[in-house]
């Protein structure tokens, strides 16, 4: 596993704040795993040898030396650690120490049929077996470095038919949002769609764009990444450049996305209308998507196959209604033809490709910013969570 590389690499990696993990272990080949997976993460972790109020004498290292009780003296120990890493040889040892969250046993043995038992037995949240694991456990550690807390509201907006108005909504979701004070990051997933930036009228922003992070592997720092993009009206933009390339490896999505999830807020993807490995990657990590429909029966023949796509792996999806309805349907029944709930409807504004045309962006004002305020109202509240 490699950290970040290419033009983003600044990106990647990074990360400041948050505790440092603690790493239960005697076996070098193992700790030598585990400091190389903290180095890419940007931890820095205590090690012993035990649990460290349980410790004879010895000193605390940040990279590998003895360990003993001097760590807890200072500050870390089993009950104050973020994260604590327990290696599948010392099961044994830390049996008995005080239950906790944020456990891992960690081993390389794929073939052992006991080690859930011993996982169990030391009240582990989760087995991580290396090399397999090794995304998975750079990610939480990178939680831990960034100090990560609630992720972000993450909406994904989806045409139902060519010409829905997707990548408007999502402009205009992602604008209201950051008017309404929240930290709010708008990503391109579609890179045959024009660019977001173009839409919102920086286009000549500076900053990186999707072509820069392609080459990217590994973690990508929430707070770099944020600072590394283009900020358009009080929001943070990644989107496609002018050059060629339209394919991001689906690694490459993967990390970008939670990354930008891990610093709380909203985050809204615009997405194509197909269900590549690349667009699953973002899908997994929806809260919700929107699917956007105009309110015509061939449209809404034509949602239909977009819907049965993205049900294979987003957990909510539903549906947004554009403009009148003819042909006898109304939303409720687009919705019900759909078979997933309604969010709203959005009425078709006539000046608004004028307005865009001279650089409003989508939302300042009208229907569309009445239909986004009232959206973010209902899933931005106390409880930070999507309506029913």
């Amino acid at each position: 596993m490699a950290g970040g590389s290419g033009p983003a690499a600044r990106a990647a990696g990074a990360g400041a704040g948050g505790g440092r993990p603690l790493i239960i272990t005697e076996d070098p080949l193992l700790l030598d795993d585990l400091l190389r997976l903290c180095a890419a993460a940007g931890a820095e972790p205590h090690v012993h040898h035990a649990v460290p109020e349980q410790s004879g004498a010895g000193g605390d290292s940040g990279g590998g030396g003895d360990a003993g009780v001097a760590g807890s003296r200072a500050g870390v120990g089993w009950d104050t650690a973020p994260l604590v890493l327990v290696g599948d040889d010392a099961a044994r040892r830390v049996r008995g120490a005080p239950r906790r969250d944020g456990v891992f046993l960690v081993g390389r043995d794929l073939d052992d049929p006991f080690v859930w038992q011993r996982a169990v037995g030391i009240g582990a949240e989760e087995v991580l077996r290396l090399p397999e694991a090794e995304n998975r456990l750079v990610d939480r550690l990178a939680d831990v470095v960034e100090g990560a807390g609630r992720p972000a509201l993450t909406v994904g907006v989806i045409g139902g038919s060519g010409g829905a108005g997707a990548s408007t909504l999502a402009c205009a979701l992602a604008l209201r949002a950051a008017r309404a004070g929240e930290r709010t990051v708008l990503i391109d997933g579609d890179p045959l769609g024009g660019g977001m930036d173009v839409l919102l009228g920086g286009e000549g922003a500076e900053g990186l764009r999707w072509p820069d992070f392609a080459a990217s592997r590994g973690r990508v720092g929430a707070g770099a990444l944020e600072e590394s993009l283009p900020e358009l009206h009080a929001l943070r933009v990644l989107s496609w450049d002018r050059g060629d390339r339209v394919v991001v490896p689906p690694a490459a999505m993967r990390s970008v996305v939670a990354a930008a999830r891990r610093r709380g807020g909203v985050v809204v993807v615009d997405l194509p209308r197909r269900v590549d490995e690349a667009v699953a990657e973002v899908l997994a990590q929806l809260d919700l998507v929107l699917l956007v429909v105009p309110g015509e029966l061939r449209s809404v023949a034509a949602a239909g196959r977009v819907a049965a796509g993205v049900r294979m792996v987003a957990r909510d999806v539903r549906v947004v209604v554009r403009g009148r309805c003819r042909q006898g349907l109304d939303a409720d029944a687009v919705a019900g033809l759909l078979g997933a709930p309604l969010a709203g409807e959005v009425p078709v504004e006539v000046g608004l490709p004028g307005r865009v045309a001279e650089g409003e962006p989508p939302g300042a004002r009208g229907a569309l910013a009445r239909f986004c305020d009232g959206f973010w109202q209902r899933a931005l509240g106390p409880a930070q969570g999507v309506p029913a």
